[in-house]
């Protein structure tokens, strides 16, 4: 009853066989997009679907290589379940950013812990440092 015509979803929630976020008929009322079909069949809400049914690669659409909506009225969905290469691109641009506008701090993102199984230590590491660093340092 909350999907209306014309309306897009992102659903970015399903990441593991067996664990989904959309009643599967809005999936077949739905043009879908995927990043990499292999994976969002077996981890995303196209599980829940036959093996056959017609998905769509998001890069082609970023590509023009084929539409996205078919009309306005058409409900769209983006059926993410995290691709590294996204992610990668991602902090790369945001660290990029951070490096123009002079903000945030380098930090290991595998750090030597004295205790490998206590992986808070890290975290609660990284909460000391940012309580001392000035503000302009710190992220939001």
């Amino acid at each position: 009853d909350m999907v209306e015509p014309g309306m897009h979803i992102n659903a970015v929630g399903g990441d593991c066989p067996g664990k989904t976020e959309l009643h599967a008929d809005i999936l077949r009322g739905a043009k879908i997009f995927v990043e990499y079909q292999p994976q969002t069949r077996i981890e995303g809400e196209i599980q829940q679907l036959a093996s056959d049914h017609p998905v769509h690669d998001l890069w082609r659409v970023l590509a023009d290589k084929e539409p996205g909506r078919d009309s306005d009225l058409q409900v769209t969905v983006f059926d993410s379940v995290g691709f590294a290469l996204e992610d990668y691109s991602a902090l790369r641009h945001v660290y990029q950013l951070a490096l123009e506008f002079d903000e945030g701090e380098d930090i290991d993102l595998i750090p030597e812990l004295a205790d490998p199984k206590d992986l808070f230590a890290q975290v609660l590491n990284c909460s000391a440092s940012a309580a001392v660093a000035s503000p302009r340092k710190r992220f939001a």
